[in-house]
């Protein structure tokens, strides 16, 4: 069996945990919105029509902000049509995923909804098919108290304090030519400064969002970021960053090590923003916001197979992912790199919260439950508090046919000095061996095993359904044991594993 090492000093510190690095993402499409999270007269739903099986199913995520109302969705939409009263909410189309959208459910609606979920809402804006005039009123009708046109339209409907939304999106994947009002780079830049400038004229402490690259492939990617930021670089606070991975065929080797395309895509974006940075004399840093991120079986969604609908219609079911065993571990080894960039990427949004491509999935008039995703987010969420360290990791190397040799592991540690707890989060990539494990902890004291989990199975494809549940669950680790002050176990192939750990 190959060894593989973790060496772990509080006194190495990457940066403290951000919170907001545990979002999500609500959009208008499929059923994400509609019989996901708002199903007036289903058994659970509110008086407002939120289905409380899923808000419940939330809270237990860790779900910290939620970006909204898209994705792909906002480049096109009014945000108008979403306020006011119900009957009077215009019915239009909606291009981006074929879909006719009824305008049942809008800002006011999710507002009220984030409040019961207690997450902090990330507004995005239409910069596609609008721009610097809408997006300023909307800013004015969420979050100015009253006594103009707009502040007083909100409390007229029903919404009597200001929203006080405070980080928003300057659109969405601009650089995509699939997207409504696809520019250019030099296009874009001046009107997300534009729109930023403006917006800061009416409130300078907003947290500002601007499109980078859709996706790391993109053949514009590290041009665009370059050109957008020069444009934008003393009015935002964030560039973003959008990936997605999915299993080719059989290699589950290179899906494992889907991480390492995020960490390559974190470290240069990183260096083009800093670039930018220094080429402007400034000693700001723009951090990154990876707003977008999950496993996502796109080739489906394009070749129509379980994608977009022929036919207009109310909330199809768009890419709902039934996630495997594999998935999970991938997912819990994205959140693992998330966390050990936490000096640059500040804020994340999984896409998406429930039924498209989600952690969550729910039935109309039926049940909700995890998916196998849903596991390594909530203890990751839940867990990784304080600090994040700056461990070293000895591992061997794995050959991917995608990324050449990766490191056999992966693996990110917390460190709560208050609570005295260690949580050491790590990924066996080896989809058929399995590894043995320890870390070296000679810089505390007192060291105890609290908990370890480990989420594993002998069927890789095996996945959580309405009618078995809980087939995919995290379970206690088998082998973890902490002896003369050192954490070791047996890591079962293709496997997510935390280890907390009790510290002097």
């Amino acid at each position: 069996m190959q060894q593989a090492r973790v060496s772990i000093d509080p006194a190495f510190v990457v940066a403290p945990v951000n919170r907001r690095v545990f979002g999500s993402f609500v959009e208008h499409m499929g059923r994400c919105v509609y019989t996901g999270i708002f199903e007036p007269g289903h058994a659970t739903a509110d008086d407002d029509g939120f289905r409380g099986d899923v808000l419940d199913l939330v809270r237990e995520l860790g779900v910290t902000t939620v970006r909204y109302p898209g994705g792909n969705f906002v480049s096109g939409y009014k945000w108008e049509d979403g306020v006011g009263p119900v009957e009077d909410r215009p019915t239009r189309l909606d291009p981006a995923w074929r879909t006719i959208e009824t305008n049942t459910f809008g800002l006011n609606e999710f507002m009220a909804w984030a409040k019961k979920a207690d997450v902090e809402p990330m507004m995005a804006m239409n910069l596609g098919t609008r721009g610097l005039q809408e997006a300023i009123d909307l800013l004015e009708y969420a979050n100015h108290p009253q006594g103009t046109a707009l502040s007083d339209a909100r409390i007229e409907h029903g919404a009597k304090e200001p929203h006080g939304i405070r980080m928003w999106c300057l659109g969405n994947e601009m650089d995509g030519p699939w997207q409504l009002g696809h520019k250019t780079a030099e296009e874009y830049g001046r009107l997300a400064a534009e729109t930023a400038r403006a917006m800061r004229q009416f409130d300078p402490t907003l947290e500002l969002v601007a499109c980078g690259s859709s996706s790391r492939t993109m053949p514009t990617f590290g041009a665009w970021e370059a050109t957008v930021l020069e444009h934008t670089y003393d009015v935002v606070d964030y560039i973003s960053a959008h990936a997605y991975y999915q299993l080719d065929g059989t290699d589950h080797a290179s899906f494992l090590a889907s991480s390492v395309d995020m960490d390559r895509f974190i470290h240069q974006v990183v260096a083009t923003a800093d670039h930018v940075g220094a080429r402007l004399q400034s000693d700001k840093k723009v951090n990154i916001s990876f707003d977008e991120w999950n496993v996502w079986y796109l080739r489906e969604l394009q070749s129509g197979q379980g994608g977009l609908p022929e036919d207009w219609t109310v909330a199809p079911r768009t890419s709902e992912e039934a996630y495997t065993v594999l998935d999970a571990v991938v997912v819990g080894s994205l959140l693992i790199t998330l966390l050990r960039h936490a000096d640059r990427v500040t804020a994340a949004s999984q896409a998406q919260l429930v039924n498209t491509i989600s952690s969550i999935r729910s039935e109309p008039n039926g049940p909700a439950w995890r998916q196998s995703i849903f596991h390594p987010f909530a203890l990751m969420s839940k867990h990784a508090t304080g600090e994040v360290l700056d461990l070293r990791l000895d591992a061997p190397a794995l050959p991917t046919a995608k990324y050449g040799d990766v490191p056999l592991l992966d693996s990110v540690a917390t460190y709560d000095a208050g609570e005295g707890r260690v949580a050491v989060f790590v990924v066996n990539r080896d989809p058929a061996q399995a590894v043995s494990f320890s870390t070296g902890l000679r810089a505390f004291t007192g060291v105890e095993l609290l908990e370890a989990v480990v989420l594993a199975d002998d069927d890789l494809t095996a996945a959580n359904t309405q009618d078995d549940p809980d087939r995919v669950v995290p379970r206690p680790h088998p082998s973890a044991a902490v002896t003369d002050g050192a954490l070791a176990a047996e890591l079962p192939p293709a496997s997510w594993s935390m280890f907390l750990l009790g510290v002097q």
